[in-house]
Protein backbone atom coordinates (compact mmCIF):
# COMPACT_ATOMS: atom_id res chain seq x y z
CA UNK A 1 0.00 0.00 0.00
CA UNK A 2 0.92 3.51 -0.87
CA UNK A 3 0.53 5.42 2.13
CA UNK A 4 1.32 8.82 0.30
CA UNK A 5 -1.10 7.95 -2.54
CA UNK A 6 -3.79 7.19 0.34
CA UNK A 7 -3.56 10.07 1.89
CA UNK A 8 -5.86 12.31 0.70
CA UNK A 9 -8.89 10.30 0.68
CA UNK A 10 -10.17 10.43 4.23
CA UNK A 11 -11.16 6.84 3.98
CA UNK A 12 -8.49 5.32 3.36
CA UNK A 13 -6.76 7.75 5.92
CA UNK A 14 -8.66 6.32 9.03
CA UNK A 15 -7.89 2.62 7.59
CA UNK A 16 -4.02 3.85 7.37
CA UNK A 17 -4.34 5.02 11.14
CA UNK A 18 -6.13 1.46 12.31
CA UNK A 19 -3.69 0.03 10.66
CA UNK A 20 -1.23 1.77 12.95
CA UNK A 21 -2.96 1.67 16.19
CA UNK A 22 -3.28 -2.42 15.55
CA UNK A 23 0.23 -2.60 14.64
CA UNK A 24 -0.70 -3.65 11.42
CA UNK A 25 2.36 -4.28 8.60
CA UNK A 26 1.29 -4.16 5.16
CA UNK A 27 3.90 -6.81 3.31
CA UNK A 28 2.50 -6.80 -0.41
CA UNK A 29 5.01 -7.63 -2.60
CA UNK A 30 5.55 -5.40 -5.96
CA UNK A 31 3.82 -7.95 -8.17
CA UNK A 32 0.78 -8.18 -5.81
CA UNK A 33 0.02 -4.45 -5.58
CA UNK A 34 0.24 -4.35 -9.71
CA UNK A 35 -2.50 -6.79 -9.29
CA UNK A 36 -4.51 -5.20 -6.99
CA UNK A 37 -3.77 -7.52 -4.07
CA UNK A 38 -3.10 -6.13 -0.62
CA UNK A 39 -1.84 -8.20 2.25
CA UNK A 40 -1.37 -7.62 6.01
CA UNK A 41 0.46 -9.06 8.57
CA UNK A 42 -0.74 -8.87 11.71
CA UNK A 43 0.90 -9.23 15.43
CA UNK A 44 -0.60 -11.88 16.54
CA UNK A 45 0.13 -15.35 16.01
CA UNK A 46 -2.07 -18.56 15.01
CA UNK A 47 -2.46 -20.89 18.10
CA UNK A 48 -1.70 -23.69 14.92
CA UNK A 49 1.80 -23.19 13.63
CA UNK A 50 2.89 -19.88 15.51
CA UNK A 51 2.88 -17.95 12.54
CA UNK A 52 1.99 -14.47 12.52
CA UNK A 53 -1.46 -14.50 10.61
CA UNK A 54 -1.49 -12.75 7.31
CA UNK A 55 -4.91 -11.65 5.70
CA UNK A 56 -5.49 -10.43 1.93
CA UNK A 57 -7.85 -8.25 -0.04
CA UNK A 58 -7.93 -9.22 -4.07
CA UNK A 59 -9.00 -7.22 -6.97
CA UNK A 60 -11.69 -10.27 -7.52
CA UNK A 61 -13.52 -9.28 -4.67
CA UNK A 62 -12.68 -12.06 -1.77
CA UNK A 63 -10.53 -11.32 0.91
CA UNK A 64 -8.79 -14.41 2.73
CA UNK A 65 -6.73 -15.59 5.25
CA UNK A 66 -3.08 -16.28 3.89
CA UNK A 67 -1.47 -18.90 5.96
CA UNK A 68 -3.58 -20.39 9.05
CA UNK A 69 -4.69 -23.48 7.35
CA UNK A 70 -3.24 -26.05 4.53
CA UNK A 71 -5.44 -23.62 2.23
CA UNK A 72 -5.96 -19.77 2.22
CA UNK A 73 -9.33 -19.65 3.22
CA UNK A 74 -12.28 -16.67 2.19
CA UNK A 75 -13.69 -14.42 5.18
CA UNK A 76 -16.28 -12.79 3.08
CA UNK A 77 -19.61 -13.65 4.46
CA UNK A 78 -21.97 -15.95 2.92
CA UNK A 79 -25.68 -16.01 1.63
CA UNK A 80 -27.80 -19.18 1.27
CA UNK A 81 -27.69 -20.22 -2.51
CA UNK A 82 -29.60 -22.56 -4.51
CA UNK A 83 -28.83 -24.83 -7.56
CA UNK A 84 -30.20 -27.20 -9.76
CA UNK A 85 -28.27 -29.72 -11.66
CA UNK A 86 -29.93 -32.10 -14.90
CA UNK A 87 -30.91 -35.34 -13.59
CA UNK A 88 -29.65 -38.33 -15.31
CA UNK A 89 -29.93 -42.00 -16.11
CA UNK A 90 -27.95 -44.91 -17.48
CA UNK A 91 -29.59 -46.10 -20.79
CA UNK A 92 -30.93 -50.02 -20.69
CA UNK A 93 -27.51 -50.70 -22.49
CA UNK A 94 -25.71 -48.79 -19.51
CA UNK A 95 -23.69 -47.20 -22.21
CA UNK A 96 -24.48 -43.76 -21.42
CA UNK A 97 -26.42 -41.56 -19.10
CA UNK A 98 -29.41 -39.71 -20.95
CA UNK A 99 -31.37 -36.65 -19.04
CA UNK A 100 -34.42 -37.77 -17.38
CA UNK A 101 -36.22 -34.00 -17.96
CA UNK A 102 -35.75 -33.56 -14.23
CA UNK A 103 -33.56 -31.58 -12.15
CA UNK A 104 -31.56 -32.29 -8.79
CA UNK A 105 -31.77 -29.10 -5.94
CA UNK A 106 -28.70 -28.08 -4.25
CA UNK A 107 -29.01 -25.35 -1.71
CA UNK A 108 -25.38 -24.54 -0.05
CA UNK A 109 -24.08 -20.86 0.58
CA UNK A 110 -22.43 -18.40 -1.42
CA UNK A 111 -19.44 -16.40 -0.64
CA UNK A 112 -20.44 -12.36 -0.85
CA UNK A 113 -18.10 -9.95 -3.04
CA UNK A 114 -16.87 -7.20 -1.92
CA UNK A 115 -15.87 -5.33 -5.29
CA UNK A 116 -14.74 -2.07 -4.15
CA UNK A 117 -10.95 -2.24 -2.56
CA UNK A 118 -11.95 0.32 0.53
CA UNK A 119 -14.55 -1.31 1.27
CA UNK A 120 -12.80 -4.74 1.81
CA UNK A 121 -9.94 -3.28 3.35
CA UNK A 122 -12.23 -1.72 6.11
CA UNK A 123 -14.06 -5.15 6.23
CA UNK A 124 -10.62 -6.81 6.95
CA UNK A 125 -9.82 -4.31 10.08
CA UNK A 126 -13.24 -4.98 11.30
CA UNK A 127 -13.12 -8.69 10.82
CA UNK A 128 -9.85 -8.98 11.96
CA UNK A 129 -10.64 -6.82 15.60
CA UNK A 130 -12.80 -8.83 16.27
CA UNK A 131 -11.81 -12.34 15.68
CA UNK A 132 -8.22 -12.13 16.40
CA UNK A 133 -7.44 -9.12 18.52
CA UNK A 134 -10.34 -9.74 20.74
CA UNK A 135 -10.46 -13.44 20.29
CA UNK A 136 -6.95 -14.25 20.79
CA UNK A 137 -6.23 -11.32 23.70
CA UNK A 138 -3.88 -12.83 25.52
CA UNK A 139 -2.00 -14.07 22.41
CA UNK A 140 -1.06 -10.64 21.33
CA UNK A 141 2.71 -9.25 21.95
CA UNK A 142 4.47 -12.08 21.95
CA UNK A 143 2.01 -14.07 24.57
CA UNK A 144 0.91 -17.52 24.92
CA UNK A 145 -2.15 -18.52 23.05
CA UNK A 146 -4.19 -20.88 25.50
CA UNK A 147 -7.50 -22.68 24.25
CA UNK A 148 -10.74 -21.86 26.20
CA UNK A 149 -10.95 -25.49 27.15
CA UNK A 150 -7.00 -26.09 28.69
CA UNK A 151 -7.68 -22.66 30.26
CA UNK A 152 -10.65 -24.34 32.34
CA UNK A 153 -9.05 -27.66 32.71
CA UNK A 154 -5.50 -26.14 34.20
CA UNK A 155 -8.10 -23.85 36.54
CA UNK A 156 -9.74 -27.42 37.24
CA UNK A 157 -6.54 -29.05 38.10
CA UNK A 158 -5.77 -25.58 40.21
CA UNK A 159 -8.95 -26.33 42.60
CA UNK A 160 -8.12 -29.91 42.87
CA UNK A 161 -4.71 -29.62 43.58
CA UNK A 162 -5.57 -27.16 46.38
CA UNK A 163 -8.33 -29.54 47.89
CA UNK A 164 -5.68 -32.15 48.26
CA UNK A 165 -3.20 -29.87 49.85
CA UNK A 166 -0.88 -29.73 46.87
CA UNK A 167 -0.83 -26.37 46.86
CA UNK A 168 -0.92 -23.95 50.18
CA UNK A 169 -3.76 -21.92 50.27
CA UNK A 170 -2.24 -18.16 49.88
CA UNK A 171 -0.21 -20.16 46.55
CA UNK A 172 -3.43 -20.46 45.10
CA UNK A 173 -5.29 -17.27 45.93
CA UNK A 174 -1.83 -15.76 44.17
CA UNK A 175 -2.24 -17.66 41.40
CA UNK A 176 -5.84 -16.94 40.82
CA UNK A 177 -5.11 -13.28 41.44
CA UNK A 178 -2.62 -13.23 38.81
CA UNK A 179 -4.22 -14.52 35.82
CA UNK A 180 -8.14 -13.83 36.59
CA UNK A 181 -10.33 -15.18 33.93
CA UNK A 182 -7.95 -14.41 30.80
CA UNK A 183 -4.77 -16.63 31.44
CA UNK A 184 -4.37 -19.67 33.34
CA UNK A 185 -2.59 -20.94 36.74
CA UNK A 186 -0.32 -23.20 34.85
CA UNK A 187 0.44 -26.85 35.49
CA UNK A 188 3.68 -27.01 36.33
CA UNK A 189 2.91 -24.45 39.55
CA UNK A 190 0.87 -27.65 40.62
CA UNK A 191 3.92 -30.07 39.73
CA UNK A 192 6.64 -27.82 41.44
CA UNK A 193 4.80 -27.84 44.77
CA UNK A 194 4.53 -31.49 44.56
CA UNK A 195 8.25 -31.75 45.04
CA UNK A 196 8.06 -29.31 47.88
CA UNK A 197 7.50 -29.70 51.30
CA UNK A 198 2.81 -30.96 51.58
CA UNK A 199 1.72 -28.32 54.29
CA UNK A 200 -1.22 -26.53 54.57
CA UNK A 201 -2.36 -24.48 57.36
CA UNK A 202 0.32 -25.43 59.81
CA UNK A 203 -0.78 -29.37 59.22
CA UNK A 204 1.92 -31.86 57.54
CA UNK A 205 1.05 -34.31 55.38
CA UNK A 206 2.64 -37.87 55.83
CA UNK A 207 2.43 -41.29 54.49
CA UNK A 208 3.96 -44.28 55.50
CA UNK A 209 4.47 -47.94 53.44
CA UNK A 210 3.71 -51.05 55.63
CA UNK A 211 3.96 -54.37 53.79
CA UNK A 212 3.72 -52.63 50.24
CA UNK A 213 0.67 -50.43 51.40
CA UNK A 214 0.86 -46.42 51.69
CA UNK A 215 -1.09 -44.98 54.21
CA UNK A 216 -1.36 -41.17 55.32
CA UNK A 217 -0.85 -39.97 58.74
CA UNK A 218 -2.98 -37.04 59.71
Amino acid sequence: MNREQYSSDPRYAKVLEQMDLLKITDVSTTRQSKNGTIVWKLPVKHPHGGQLIKVASFKSGYVRNQNCCYSNYQLNKCKPNTEYYKDYKWNEECTEQIFTGKYRKYTGVQRILIPIEIDRLEYLIAFCLKNYYITYANHVANGDFVTKWRHEWDLKQVKKAESEWLVPKHKYDELVGRYGDLSIAHEDEVLKNKQKEKEFNGVRDVSITIDGMKYKVM
